[in-house]
Formats: C-alpha cells, structure tokens, sequence
C-alpha cells in the first residue's frame, strides 16, 4: 500500500464543480495543496467532517483535531489511516440551460381556461456551503460537474415551475396570452421562490431567467376562435340590453305625453288611448307621436363604428391581433363613415 505525501487538484475545466481525491490511503504529515476558487472537504465514515479553503496545508492531529477521536494511531509519526478528500470548485456557473420537456397544464386567471405551456430559459449556481452540498449531494459520485448537478436540480426546478407560474400569474392577474411582456417580472418572481430550495442544498442560484413561454399552436388558435365567439356574445348581450332600455324610456315618455293633455303629442296620444285604437290605428299614431316628441328610435350597434372600434381594442389588449392590424382596421372603419 503506497501512501500519499501530496494531495491536489488541478481541474481541467471549470465545468467540474466537485472531485474526489482517487486515493484514501492518507498518513499524518501528508501536503494538503488548495488551489484559488477551491476548498477541500475532509470526510470520513461518509460524514463530512472539516473543511480546508484556498492555501497548503499538512495533515495532523494539530489542525485535524478530531481525527483523535475517530482514528486509533499506534504508530505515531507518520500513522497511515483511510479518509476521503473532496474538493469543491466555488466558481460561478453561468449559462446553463433549463426547459420542460412537456407542457405544463395551468388555467389562465383572466378567461379560466385551461392551456398547456412549456418555458425555457438559463441559470447560474455557486457553491455557497460545500460541506452542506457534499453531505446531501454527492454521495458516491467520485465526479459531479455541472451536468450532473443539471440533471439534479432541473427535476427541482420543473417540481415548483408548475405551481410558481400558476401563483405569480393569479397574483399579478394577467393572462398567459399577455406574458411575453413580463418575462422580467417573471424570472425575478420565480427566482425567489426556487432559492431556498437550492440553500438547503448548499447552492446559491445567482441568476435565474425565464427566456421563452410558448403555448402550442392548436391550442392558440382554438383559443383565438372561443375568444373571438365570447366577445360578439358580449357585444349581442350590450346591444340588446340598450334596446330594452331605450324601449323603456320611450314608454316613459309617452306615460308623461299623455298625462300633459295641453301639449299636442299630449292631446294625440289622449284621444288614441281613448278611443281604444287597434294595432292598425296605432301606426300612424305612433308616427305623429315621433314626429311631436322628436324622438328617434336606436336600432342595433352591429354597424357603429365605434362598437367596432371598441371589438378591435378588445382583441388587441387579448393579443388576438398586432397594433398595426388594430391601426388599419380602425381606419377603414373611419373612411367609411
């Protein structure tokens, strides 16, 4: 059994965030060399058990006091014993990508229904604790780089994403039609609910960005077309209310020209009532009655212009349609006035 006098590590690329010494066959005395970005974790029984920062540093009871209590040296001197040496790279990751491989099923808060999403974007991570991300994390990997810490924590990630979104959309009650204008807002909401995760860990996310929301296609054009039904219901729905309410006022009118017997819309109706007209009678009388109270009947708003200008904004605010389509087709509209 060769022991070892000097144990180092000089990392190839700073994609590797953790890497186990290949060797447990240590001796007091031996040279512990810790590179700039580096510490280095004693551990032994599978427990992490001290941590050693950026310098060099010798092996020995004096500055590993607590391998008296867990190791039993008859020798003295030089006395061989079995531990592992991690070593952990605390530079900053940045750039690494993260995205849902399936659509994610959220119920937009402004028209409630139901739409499938899948987001992309990228992170960045440092290791804050190594003896805490040692402990929970790499287990008995002899090498973690970032791809495998990836592989980890993007199940995390997709975990919360679901709820998070759901939450920051009711929250800020808008609709996922509407996000692409929030992606800011959204990385930042999502950030903080995602960090204390990854804290429990022993990691920092240092940066965290939500690049892209799609939403299929089908799905999007299906939406479009309930949508598009919805508003003219609503728009049938105004129009008929305000006929029934222009019905009433002029029924309103006519209960006062009757009741005002010196006025000559007053004196008509009088004797139309009295006489107990039939439906034939009643069309030219409710003609003379326009005529004296100038009253103008309102037919349907299908063709106002501005019932159609207010439909266009509707659908622009929805993203239904673009600005310049809203532009053009309030300016035909307009020319045909």
């Amino acid at each position: 059994m060769e022991l070892v006098n000097q144990i180092k590590f000089n990392s190839p690329s700073d994609d590797v965030l953790v890497w186990k010494f290949p060797s447990e066959d240590l001796k007091l005395g031996s040279q512990l060399i810790v590179n700039q970005s580096q510490e280095a974790i004693f551990v032994k029984g599978g427990k992490a058990l001290d941590v050693f920062e950026a310098g060099t540093h010798t092996l020995a009871t004096g500055n590993l006091p607590v391998l008296n209590k867990i190791i039993n040296f008859p020798f003295g001197g030089k006395t061989p014993f079995t531990a592992e040496i991690w070593f952990v790279n605390k530079t900053i990751k940045r750039g690494m990508k993260w995205g849902t491989k399936g659509p994610i099923q959220i119920i937009d808060p402004v028209y409630q229904y139901p739409v499938s999403v899948r987001s992309f974007g990228q992170w960045g991570l440092r290791i804050s604790d190594s003896q805490s991300f040692v402990n929970q994390i790499v287990g008995s990997l002899s090498l973690a780089d970032s791809q495998k810490i990836e592989e980890y924590f993007i199940s995390e990630i997709l975990q919360r994403l679901s709820d998070t979104l759901a939450k920051y959309f009711v929250q800020e009650n808008i609709s996922i039609f509407q996000v692409s204008s929030k992606l800011n807002e959204l990385s930042q909401f999502t950030h903080k609910a995602i960090s204390p995760e990854f804290e429990r860990f022993g990691i920092e996310i240092i940066n965290f960005n939500v690049e892209r929301i799609s939403i299929p296609e089908d799905e999007q054009k299906k939406f479009q077309e309930i949508l598009g039904k919805k508003m003219e219901i609503e728009q049938i729905s105004k129009a008929n209310v305000g006929q029934a309410y222009t019905t009433m006022r002029s029924f309103d009118t006519l209960d006062k020209a009757a009741a005002n017997e010196g006025g000559g819309a007053g004196q008509i109706l009088g004797a139309g009532l009295g006489l107990g007209v039939g439906l034939g009678a009643g069309v030219p009388i409710g003609q003379q009655i326009g005529g004296a109270m100038n009253v103008q009947s309102i037919g349907s708003n299908q063709d106002d212009p501005m019932a159609k200008i207010q439909k266009l904004k509707q659908m622009l605010n929805a993203g239904l349609i673009t600005k310049e389509d809203f532009e053009k087709k309030k300016n035909d509209i307009l020319s045909k006035m």
